[in-house]
């Protein structure tokens, strides 16, 4: 198998999707044998094991939990046979640099829009002029050298070439979803653990809880409606969903942050997944749902688009209609059977093993135009 370079912005201790999906990707290459190195900004509460290799780095002071880590390229990492950037920041360059050096191809995963970001740093009066314009002239000069560009669905996939521009090859592999860790169990004891009428209808949603993600329209979709709703995950919007929870007449809980560990049960405890974020790249949380077993009522925009299938793994509505949401709930709670079933016979398909597999096609078909 090839030897595989990867460079990230993002890597554990800090836990994300992007992190996940590096760490897991690294984990099945391992298994099969292959070697997959890793480099990534030093951070404190996490010593590196074999193979990961820890840059010196500062924190990024307007985005909690991401670090700049200096594009170093350790010389452990000089001698591999395809180079992978999951970020076109200053790690990003150091791959770029070592894919020149010992003339590998150079791959590249769309993770996150740069404009996101930006976004974030727009928010300060200073430096809010023009970023959106610099952010995706930035991402076509990054992209534009590599060999080939991974982007987790179609949506982002148009994304990149329609609206970006980008001219190199792009090519959709999904990160793909841990079935041995997210699968079909009793979500009895989670329900018990947080006091949760085991007969009661149980909608829910975890993940960041961003403004962008529209996370108050499952308040509005589900008022009305007899079923409890429970949030897992933190982030600035929870204040305002809180506030928003407090004057409604329903059982809405906040349960934090979960550790990885207890979302399996999370997802197995619910009966419908919610899911309105128009912004996902991938949306691997509706994934995970649907790994478990669970259907989701996820907004038709984005990458959702792609990753719910309509009258299989759940429903869709469409961007702003909440009638729309509120009737996906309800249709999915009648057929929930039949739902979860599908989720079930799917699982195969939208697996890490899965997704390696298509990673390796387009490592070796690289590096067979590089010979």
């Amino acid at each position: 198998m090839p030897r595989v370079a990867a460079f990230t912005d993002t890597y554990l201790p800090t836990v994300n999707g992007v992190t996940y999906t590096v760490k897991t990707w690294r984990e099945r290459w391992l298994a099969r044998g292959g070697r997959m190195d890793i480099v990534f900004p030093k951070a404190r509460g996490y010593s590196p094991d074999q193979g990961e290799h820890a840059v010196r780095s500062l924190p990024f002071p307007f985005y909690d939990g991401f670090y700049l880590g200096t594009p170093s390229v350790p010389s452990a990492v000089s001698d591999v046979d395809i180079v992978h950037a999951h970020t076109p920041f200053s790690l990003g360059l150091g791959g770029l640099r070592l894919s020149r050096e010992v003339d590998a191809p150079f791959i590249t995963s769309y993770h996150t829009p740069t404009s996101e970001y930006a976004d974030y740093l727009a928010q300060r009066e200073f430096l809010s002029n023009g970023l959106g314009r610099i952010a995706e002239s930035y991402e076509r000069w990054f992209f534009g050298h590599a060999d080939t560009v991974l982007v987790p669905s179609e949506d982002t996939k148009r994304h990149l070439t329609d609206e970006v521009g980008i001219e190199s090859r792009v090519e959709v592999v999904p990160n793909g979803v841990d079935i041995e860790t997210f699968r079909p169990t009793d979500g009895a004891e989670f329900r018990h653990k947080h006091g949760i009428d085991p007969d009661q209808p149980l909608v829910g949603y975890t993940g960041r809880h961003g403004f962008e993600k529209s996370l108050t329209s499952i308040l509005d979709a589900v008022a009305g409606l007899d079923v409890t709703v429970v949030f897992g995950g933190d982030g600035p919007a929870r204040e305002t969903l809180e506030a928003r929870a407090e004057d409604m007449d329903m059982d809405i809980r906040f349960l934090g942050f979960l550790d990885r560990e207890d979302l399996p049960s999370f997802y197995a405890a619910l009966d419908v997944f919610a899911f309105p974020s128009p912004v996902e790249t991938q949306g691997i949380v509706a994934l995970e749902a649907n790994a478990a077993g669970t259907p989701v009522v996820g907004v038709n925009a984005g990458a959702l688009e792609d990753t719910v299938i309509d009258g299989v793994t759940g429903y869709h509505f469409e961007p702003g209609d909440i009638a729309g949401f509120s009737a996906g709930i309800e249709q999915a709670l009648e057929n929930n059977a039949e739902l979860s079933e599908n989720c079930v016979n799917r699982r195969d398909q939208i697996s890490v093993e899965a997704a390696v597999d298509q990673l390796l096609d387009v490592y070796e078909r690289e590096l067979a135009q590089y010979s």
